[in-house]
């Protein structure tokens, strides 16, 4: 990502990048668009949850202007699209105390606040929770590769499963 991106380029950015973490991942939270964004590398981002940064910012490769903006943005597409508010908890991972992380170099409530809130999309976050279950009670792998290339074009995998699994039973039922 380009380090001198201006604020339009910015914001389209984020509301792309928070679309594509409330599908994928059922929420969107700072950090994940500070590491997709490449203001934040995963290494200096696990360096910090170990506490071998004191706190988030310090990693970020933009200034505080462009973090509170990315932050800003994220409230303001997650406000529009009716996600939840989840305010997280961030302790220190590994040996020693499990202290909590700091985000900003002031420690100001109101932006360690921002950083540590979610925003969750409820309803994805069940259809990844039925997507896993159906995973974990399919057959193994190979079965499985058969069940996908009997799939019917235009269904999600896991109504192909669901599917193909229906389809299998009627068949044998039927044979």
């Amino acid at each position: 990502m380009n380090m001198t991106m201006n604020n339009k380029e910015l914001e389209k950015k984020v509301k792309q990048f928070t679309s594509e973490l409330a599908y994928k991942k059922g929420y969107v939270c700072s950090v994940d668009v500070l590491i997709k964004l490449k203001y934040l590398t995963e290494s200096d981002y696990q360096n910090w949850r170990f506490g071998k940064i004191p706190y988030l910012e310090k990693a970020c490769q933009a200034n505080l202007h462009k973090l509170s903006a990315v932050n800003r943005l994220i409230r303001k597409y997650s406000v529009e699209w009716n996600l939840e508010k989840s305010w997280t908890v961030y302790n220190k991972c590994g040996k020693g105390p499990k202290k909590r992380l700091i985000f900003s170099k002031s420690r100001e409530h109101q932006i360690e606040s921002l950083y540590a809130t979610h925003f969750l999309n409820k309803k994805r976050i069940n259809e990844l929770e039925m997507e896993k279950q159906i995973k974990s009670s399919s057959p193994p792998a190979t079965e499985t590769k058969n069940q996908e290339t009997n799939s019917l074009p235009g269904h999600c995998a896991s109504c192909q499963v669901t599917f193909t699994r229906y389809y299998s039973a009627k068949q044998n039922r039927n044979d």
